[in-house]
């Protein structure tokens, strides 16, 4: 799988682009991993989040996960698309987008080539 380079990864499997207004999402790994999500629940706009903590779930046929933030900052918009139809998260991860955040500070994330490394050793 390629990761692309103008993003950052954590060891939950989200993205979060690099800037100070930035988007999030899950990782073609986290997809593969829930197969198709049915059921998506983010964060409101205009919530504060902190880096670190949980901040919504996603629900496939799978499993559950928990959406951890990776930034600390304020919710600025959520991309209602995936709320109407989940699957789109799972179908192609690095285009469809959860949430957008204006980033106070990040948390502690992985360069493209070291989460591919990460997952390699899972």
């Amino acid at each position: 799988m390629n990761y692309p380079d103008d993003r950052l990864y954590s060891e939950d499997h989200e993205w979060i682009t690099k800037g100070t207004k930035a988007r999030v999402g899950i990782t073609a790994f986290a997809a593969q991993a829930l197969d198709e999500a049915v059921y998506v629940e983010l964060p409101e706009v205009g919530d504060e989040l902190e880096a670190g903590e949980p901040c919504g779930e996603i629900e496939s046929v799978k499993s559950v996960s928990d959406l951890v933030a990776l930034a600390s900052g304020t919710v600025t918009a959520i991309n209602e698309a995936v709320v109407d139809e989940p699957k789109i998260a799972t179908d192609d991860p690095h285009e469809n987008w959860l949430y957008e955040l204006d980033v106070s500070e990040r948390g502690d994330l992985l360069d493209a080539a070291a989460y591919t490394a990460f997952i390699e050793e899972q």
